[in-house]
Formats: structure tokens, C-alpha cells, sequence
């Protein structure tokens, strides 16, 4: 078999599987957020926390629940890596930086999952476990209760009650992320991947004389990092490294494990609105904007616009002759069009235009199926916009399901869409004119740039993926990052929720004839017109300093 078509059978057996999922688990997210009942283990959390669970918060509240989790979170998080030698299961490592323990706490706390450090010499089991792990599933869990409160105020009318911020975290936690993630545990333990609390520095001999370093719960935590949660890794070179990714099916299983979330929200948006239709739209534009990424990515790698790559016939440089290129760049457009940023490969190795597209993902906002819960978030966000243009251009009051699209919801919305690409182009400004700062990029020119750039667009769309060639542990970028991740991460949030707020308030509005059909294909391709031309002049003359200057070389 052909690689080429070998490549085309592993991203056609993805779009099957992610298609036949779509709907049931759609809809099963559905039920779990709008049931009524409680189990007995969210009972007793309920009770240790002091929540009344049927009582339900205004935007305003649900906000102030949404930081102060985190917040704590963030300390916890500090804490237990500024006092690792003094915990059991430390493995003897020493008390994590200030600086890395700052950035590593919001990092991951923010579901960005930025790792400023190797894992496996840096952070014991104890920090890896009730730290790192845990913050894995909560903070996905925090994305997935905003997105749901955003359904709610399209859903919902002349209220203020937008439901229990804790209720949602316990909920996507107890019962999405923790049953999803066992569950992948125990078929990458089955695929090869290891699962055991022998000291990492250990170095075993095994069979034929190999070595082989082994160590950790890696099975369970390659589980949590690839469901669509954060790229951090226990080894340095991630879902690369055969402990983290054995073969070509668990490649194709983690990357399974990636979309799953973010494209089945689409199906639960449908349900919570009452018009499934609807979320067949936002659906439909998640798909093509992916699918452009996906085979332009690939194209650009398979084609190997350089003299070494064209004369050996592949661009092999920096990825696993385990997985290919075709693999390698199908997990790349995965990662980064999702918040995952697991690689399996080195993106600072790629053609000048395939990592450019990387960028290009993040770019978009992560929105193609993005994040879990923030992709469908910022998604609906865009469609706003997108509605709101088209009432400028026939001259009617915009409106989207019901609701009116006014100078507050604009407002809210273009503050969300302003956010991310201010803190990637002034923290790369910041960086690129200091000598200092430049002084950490392994290459210079174009590419230097690229590094830069890729390090705050990932860090700013909380992604958590890197070029590889810039040396971003240092105090000025572990805090300069830490404060994109924190601002990135909680300003979008806060605009969203105050947006649901606004819209639960409204009274709805009836359709007309003069109402945009919001279900159409003819709608799905302006949204994706809309959020192209956003970022292209948003971000295009960055993108032609870096990349596409490296390209046409």
C-alpha cells in the first residue's frame, strides 16, 4: 500500500468514526447537563464544597465561580511545585523554580498545558498526579460549563439564571472526562504504552541487550492529554516518544481521542437551542475549515517545498519514521486546530509553509473543532459576527436564534475576537525587540521570527504546543507567556459569559421573511468567509515576516 493512500485511509476511517460518534454522544452531553438528578458521588462533593446545586447564578456569579476556582487553582498548583521536595513521591527532585512553577501553574490551570521543562527530570509523581493530571480534567471541565452557559442564554429567555458553575465542572468531569479517559487508558496500555510507578531515571535492561527508560502512569495521563485537554507530556518530546504513542493505531486513537469532544459539541448545541439544524451549521463549518487545514498541511509536507526533502523524496526531519509524514501532519492539523497541542512530531522541522499552517490553526482561534468547549464558544462567537455583517448588508437588525444581535452583544463579541491576536502580536513585538529575548531563538531570519510567533500564538490561544527551536525557559519568557495563557484564558471567558447574560435577558424574537436562515449552507460558508478574513488581516503581515518570507526563499 502507497503511503499516499495510506495517509487518505487513516483520515477517512477519523471522519467515519467521528461521524458515526457525533450524534450519540451529542446527545449524551445533552442529558448530562440538563438532567435533573444527581449521583451520589456529585452528592458528596456538593455537600464538601457547600454548593446548593439547584440553585442557579447570573453571568456576574457564575464569572466570579469561574476565577475563583482557578485562582485557587493556580496557588494549589504553585504550591505544590515550590514544595515538591518536601512530598513523598517526589523522586528526590528538587523544588520547581519560581519562575517555571508560575508558568507551569497557569499553564495548566488555563488548559494551555505549556511545558516550559521536561517532565520526566523536572516534576515528581505527586505534582504529575494531584497536580498537572487533575488540572487536566478540571480545566477542560471549566471550558465545557462556559460553553454550556453560552447554549443556555440562546436557549433561554427574560432570565438571569444561567445555572450552577459547579454543577457543570463536576458534572463534564465526573461524567465525560474521567469515564472517556479510563477508558483510553486501557487501550493504550493495550497499544503498548506503559503504565507503572517505577522510578523514570530507572534504566532497564530488557531482552536482546536494548535499553530502555521506564516509569510513571504515562498510559493514563497520554489518556487525559489527548481528550482534547492540554499538550503536556510526561517525556520531553511528547506523543513522539513510544512510551507516549507505541504505533500507527494508538496514533490514530489519541488522535481519535483529540476531536472527539469538540466535534460532538456541535450536536449538543443543536439539542440545548431546540434546532438540531443548527448545530448541523456550526458542525458543517468546524468540518470545512478543518478539512482545508488537514489537506494543506499534508500537501505542503507531502510535497517537501526544500532541495533535501525533494531530493530524498519525504520531509522526514524531525518526525517518527513510526508514523510518516502523512501521520505526522494529520496529528499536527489536529493539535493545533483543537487547544490539545500534543505533537508527535517537531513542528520547527516542517516546511516553511506547513508550519506556517500550524500558526494559521491556532490563528483562527481555534475554532475548527477547537477546544473543548472554548472551540464551540468562540465558534458561536463568530457566528455573531458573522450575522451582524449580514444585517449591515441588507440593512436589517441582525439577529441569531431568536435573538437580537445589538451594540452590547457586538461590543462583547468584538472584545473577544481582539483578545488573542493583541497579546500574540505585542508579546512578539515585546520579544523580538529586545536582543535579550532574540538571543533565545535557535535560528535567525524568517524562521527565528516563527518561533517567536508560534510561542505566543500558542501560549495566547491556550494551546500549549511549541516550534521546539526558541529557549523559552527564562524568567522574562516563562512570565511574559504565563501572562498570555492568564489573559488569553479568562478575558474570552468573562466576554462570553456576560454575552450569555445579555442574551438569556432578551425577550425572543419570531422569524420573518426578512430573518437570515441561520441553517443553510449559504450561512456556513459566510461564517467561514468571516472568521478567514478576520484573521488573514488580522495576522497577515506577521505571517509574511515569518513564514511566507522562509517560503519564498
Amino acid at each position: 500500500m502507497g503511503s499516499t493512500l495510506a495517509g487518505i485511509l487513516f483520515i477517512g476511517s477519523l471522519v467515519v468514526v467521528l461521524v458515526l460518534m457525533h450524534r450519540p454522544f451529542g446527545d449524551y452531553m445533552y442529558r448530562v447537563y440538563t438532567g435533573t438528578r444527581h449521583n451520589p458521588v456529585e452528592r458528596v462533593i456538593y455537600r464538601l464544597l457547600g454548593v446548593q446545586p439547584g440553585a442557579e447564578q447570573r453571568w456576574s456569579v457564575y464569572a466570579r465561580s469561574v476565577l475563583a476556582f482557578s485562582l485557587v487553582s493556580i496557588l494549589f498548583l504553585y504550591g505544590l511545585q515550590r514544595l515538591q521536595d518536601r512530598l513523598f513521591l517526589s523522586l528526590g527532585m528538587a523544588p520547581v523554580t519560581d519562575h517555571v512553577a508560575w508558568n507551569t501553574a497557569v499553564s495548566f490551570a488555563t488548559n494551555t498545558n505549556w511545558q516550559a521543562y521536561s517532565g520526566e527530570s523536572t516534576m515528581g509523581y505527586l505534582v504529575q498526579m494531584s497536580g498537572l493530571a487533575v488540572q487536566n480534567f478540571v480545566s477542560a471541565s471549566v471550558g465545557m460549563a462556559v460553553a454550556i452557559t453560552l447554549m443556555r442564554g440562546f436557549a433561554r429567555n427574560r432570565t438571569d439564571s444561567l445555572g450552577n458553575f459547579w454543577v457543570d465542572l463536576v458534572r463534564g468531569t465526573i461524567r465525560i472526562l474521567l469515564p472517556i479517559a479510563s477508558v483510553g487508558a486501557i487501550v493504550l496500555v493495550a497499544g503498548g504504552l506503559i503504565q507503572n510507578f517505577a522510578d523514570p531515571h530507572t534504566v532497564a535492561t530488557l531482552t536482546g541487550g536494548q535499553q530502555a527508560i521506564t516509569g510513571g502512569p504515562v498510559a493514563s495521563q497520554e489518556a487525559i492529554k489527548v481528550l482534547g485537554t492540554n499538550g503536556g507530556g510526561f517525556y520531553n518530546v511528547n506523543s513522539a516518544h513510544p512510551f507516549e504513542n507505541a504505533t500507527a493505531w494508538t496514533d490514530w486513537f489519541e488522535i481519535l481521542l483529540i476531536l472527539l469532544i469538540p466535534f460532538a459539541l456541535p450536536r449538543t448545541f443543536g439539542r440545548m437551542v431546540g434546532q438540531v439544524r443548527q448545530g448541523y451549521a456550526i458542525a458543517a463549518v468546524m468540518a470545512t475549515l478543518a478539512f482545508a487545514s488537514l489537506v494543506l498541511i499534508n500537501v505542503f509536507e507531502l510535497s517537501g517545498n526544500a532541495t533535501v526533502p525533494q531530493a530524498v523524496g519525504a520531509a522526514m526531519e524531525g518526525k517518527e519514521v513510526r508514523f510518516g509524514v502523512a501521520n505526522s501532519a494529520t496529528f499536527a492539523a489536529a493539535a493545533t486546530l483543537t487547544s490539545t497541542g500534543a505533537v508527535n512530531s517537531s513542528h520547527d522541522s516542517y516546511t516553511p509553509l506547513g508550519g506556517m499552517m500550524t500558526m494559521v490553526n491556532m490563528m483562527l482561534g481555534e475554532v475548527a473543532p477547537g477546544g473543548v468547549g472554548s472551540g464551540l464558544y468562540g465558534l458561536l462567537v463568530l457566528a455573531v459576527i458573522t450575522v451582524f455583517v449580514a444585517g449591515l448588508m441588507v440593512g436589517r437588525t441582525p439577529e441569531y436564534l431568536g435573538k437580537k444581535i445589538g451594540a452590547r452583544e457586538m461590543k462583547l463579541a468584538s472584545m473577544y475576537f481582539l483578545v488573542t491576536p493583541a497579546l500574540v502580536l505585542v508579546g512578539t513585538a515585546l520579544a523580538m525587540g529586545s536582543a535579550e529575548q532574540r538571543a533565545s531563538m535557535l535560528n535567525g531570519g524568517p524562521h527565528g521570527l516563527s518561533e517567536v510567533l508560534y510561542a505566543f500564538t500558542s501560549a495566547a490561544n491556550n494551546n500549549g504546543s511549541a516550534f521546539a527551536g526558541i529557549t523559552a525557559n527564562t524568567p522574562w519568557y516563562d512570565t511574559a507567556l504565563g501572562l498570555c495563557m492568564l489573559l488569553g484564558r479568562f478575558l474570552p471567558i468573562i466576554f462570553v459569559l456576560a454575552l450569555a447574560g445579555s442574551l438569556a435577558r432578551q425577550a425572543p424574537i419570531p422569524a420573518s421573511v426578512g430573518t437570515l436562515p441561520t441553517h443553510r449552507p449559504q450561512f456556513v460558508g459566510m461564517v467561514v468567509g468571516v472568521t478567514v478574513i478576520l484573521v488573514a488581516l488580522t495576522f497577515l503581515p506577521a505571517l509574511a515576516l515569518g513564514p511566507l518570507a522562509e517560503g519564498i526563499h
